[in-house]
């Protein structure tokens, strides 16, 4: 059996739910992240669409782990300007700041209907000076915690490249910052190294391992900021390396899979169940 529990995020491996879960019960799973479903965001399915989506994971054997929210995945208001080299990845959810308090509020919903411990957010889109954001990036997700908290809900912050917290760096400044107990990270290494830094050893290094509530596994080569994503373990991030320090440092959380690479036909049901076994293997 593998050391740690192993989840896919499901639209990875098909738009049509049952699709997906057969494929990630079939390489021994137990558990998905939920973001899109039939093509739409999470946040916008209404709650008999939730029930439908829990049911069927539930019927393949998976629990759901994580709402992977686009919450705090907007422009920040008055902030610098953009950073134009980082894609932004929007999965059919396009949202203002305005829209925030609104979607936080549907994620910690969703999260109780399904079981979910974990919500995904991010750290607003990238600015070309992330540092000038940290203070009202801090502030916002301390409120999400404090919310979350009363529902026994984690708020997972993801180091995401084509956000103001894309580093492991700038991930363990804001965990500093903002000690509470529900905000804990969701540890993504590809983002890392897109975002410029070397993941593992050195950015690891830095995190506060007691913290990590959530890891995503996925695999690229970088030029610039650009990455080619590739199949997990044959890229630029030491997994070996990675997750023997996890298990070192004590970590038992999920590990996720986030495929994002097309595979050897551009068919990302291939793609994903090629990443999956990796996967599996790999924390095996």
């Amino acid at each position: 059996m593998p050391r740690y529990p192993v989840a896919a995020i499901t639209d990875e491996f098909s738009p049509d739910l049952e699709t997906a879960a057969r494929a990630i019960a079939s390489l021994g799973m137990t558990g998905a992240e939920l973001r899109m479903v039939s093509g739409k965001n999470i946040i916008d399915l209404t709650d008999q669409e939730v029930d439908r989506a829990t049911a069927i994971l539930r019927a393949y054997g998976l629990a759901v782990v994580s709402i992977a929210s686009p919450v705090f995945k907007c422009v920040l208001p008055d902030a610098p300007e953009v950073d134009t080299r980082f894609q932004q990845d929007v999965f059919a959810a396009q949202h203002t700041f305005a829209d925030q308090p609104r979607l936080a509020r549907r994620a910690l919903e969703i999260a109780g209907r399904t079981g979910a411990r974990i919500i995904r957010v991010f750290s607003f889109w990238r600015t070309v000076q992330p540092e000038a954001c940290f203070d009202r990036i801090a502030e916002a997700l301390t409120g999400l915690a404090e919310l979350a908290e009363q529902a026994g809900i984690i708020i997972g912050i993801e180091n995401e490249h084509a956000c103001n917290i894309g580093t492991a760096s700038e991930a363990a400044r804001l965990l500093a910052r903002v000690a509470h107990p529900n905000l804990q990270l969701i540890w993504d290494p590809a983002n890392a190294l897109v975002a410029g830094e070397t993941p593992f050893p050195e950015g690891y290094a830095k995190l506060p391992a007691s913290r990590i509530a959530h890891v995503h596994a996925k695999d690229c080569r970088v030029t610039g900021h650009t990455p080619e994503w590739v199949e997990l373990g044959t890229g630029s991030i030491d997994w070996t390396g990675q997750i023997a320090a996890l298990l070192r440092d004590g970590y038992r959380a999920w590990f996720s899979l986030e495929t994002h690479w097309r595979g050897p036909t551009g068919d990302k049901l291939e793609a994903s169940l090629i990443c999956g076994r990796n996967l599996v293997r790999m924390v095996g």
